[in-house]
């Protein structure tokens, strides 16, 4: 099993930088990608970014692309979301993901990824 815990969220401005972490732990037998989604209230789950095992593939949601960088530290076992330039619509629960037996992944959908973090509420106020 997979252990993902989410840190970092809080009540920003519009404007305003944030990072959230994502602490991993548990089962290492496979190459993984990491990722980071997000929901908003009364909206479906929404892909933000991932990273794939090198760390050099990065895919981003065109409503993040240009302010968001996902990053990620192999011997801390931690992944970052740098968000950057925040807006009030990127106001949401954020989500800490990972799929396994893969190298690199731009799926969008929530059902690829294999394991969940609790998630880490955003707040960017206007």
């Amino acid at each position: 099993q997979v252990q993902l815990v989410e840190s970092g969220g809080g009540l920003v401005q519009a404007g305003d930088s944030l990072r959230l972490s994502c602490a991993a732990s548990g089962r290492t037998d496979s190459v993984y990608v990491m990722g980071w989604f997000r929901q908003a209230p009364g909206k479906e789950r929404e892909f933000v970014a991932s990273i794939g095992w090198s760390g050099s593939a990065k895919y981003y949601a065109e409503s993040v692309k240009g302010r968001f960088t996902i990053s990620k530290d192999d011997a801390l076992d931690l992944v970052y979301l740098q968000m950057n330039s925040l807006k009030v619509e990127d106001t949401a629960v954020y989500y800490c993901v990972r799929k396994m037996h893969s190298y690199e992944s731009a799926s969008m959908q929530p059902s690829s990824y294999d394991f969940w973090g609790q998630g880490t509420q955003v707040t960017v106020s206007s």
